[in-house]
């Protein structure tokens, strides 16, 4: 039998309802966000970054493909991991389906990684995926953005999510254990995967010029984790005890 607090449909309406009050208060903040968000300054990017995708060497101003805003989620799949960070590919089940439309909304959409071409194309195969992904491999495009540091700041400290990380710290996500058992099934030690970290950039086109106008980071990346959305109003939450998440292919079948 539940423990779970229970009622009639008389008290669940006058609950709910007073909830609805509270829920209306958070979309009218959430859209006072996205606009404050909208009016942040423009900060104009000259150096001159280089990606590898499918249509071959590109710069930053070439992955908007003729659109006037771009938005790239900082993908963790460091040159050493044999696969992609599980946690962002739940993420990018999400994202998948949605870029056509924003590509139809003049808002163009990459995923961007260190690892090579060869190995993003490979797993973006086996995930069935068909959003754009580029390769920053060798550039500096992942470091300026404080989404992969060297093994010298992973040491010494840096810069995460707007303030000074300890050296040493290693960034995990959601559970206690999760960056140590996403290390293993990304085919890497826990220093090294913990090298690169997740984020979203966004940026915008204008008269030939780049500009980057807003990255969010850690639990920044929330609202865009589609999935946890939806457990947000399962009767239990996320519900998350431990490492649950897999990769799409890898839950046992039921």
């Amino acid at each position: 039998m539940t423990t779970h607090t229970t009622g009639t449909r008389k008290e669940w309406l006058a609950a709910r309802l007073e909830l609805l009050q509270a829920e209306k208060e958070l979309t009218r903040r959430s859209d006072e966000l996205a606009g404050r968000r909208q009016q942040l300054p423009w900060v104009r990017i000259d150096k001159e970054y280089r990606f590898e995708s499918d249509e071959g060497s590109v710069s930053l101003a070439d992955l908007f493909r003729g659109r006037s805003q771009l938005l790239v989620y900082h993908f963790m799949f460091g040159p050493d991991y044999t696969a992609g960070c599980p946690a962002c590919s739940a993420i990018a089940d999400g994202f998948n389906g949605f870029v056509v439309h924003l590509a139809n909304h003049d808002v163009a959409f990459s995923a961007v990684s260190r690892a090579p071409l060869g190995k993003l194309q490979a797993y973006k195969r086996r995930m069935g995926w068909t959003f754009p992904w580029a390769s920053s491999n060798g550039g500096d495009f992942n470091f300026d953005f404080d989404t992969s540091i060297t093994e010298d700041q992973q040491r010494e400290g840096h810069e995460y999510n707007y303030k000074r990380q300890p050296g040493l710290t290693l960034p995990s996500r959601a559970t206690p254990d999760g960056a140590a058992k996403n290390a293993a099934v990304c085919g890497t030690d826990l220093a090294t995967y913990t090298r690169e970290a997740p984020g979203m950039s966004a940026f915008a086109l204008e008269d030939g010029i780049v500009y980057h106008t807003y990255s969010a980071y850690s639990r920044g990346l929330d609202g865009l984790w589609g999935a946890y959305q939806w457990l947000d109003r399962a009767p239990k939450g996320r519900n998350e005890p431990a490492f649950w998440w897999r990769r799409h292919d890898e839950y046992d079948k039921r």
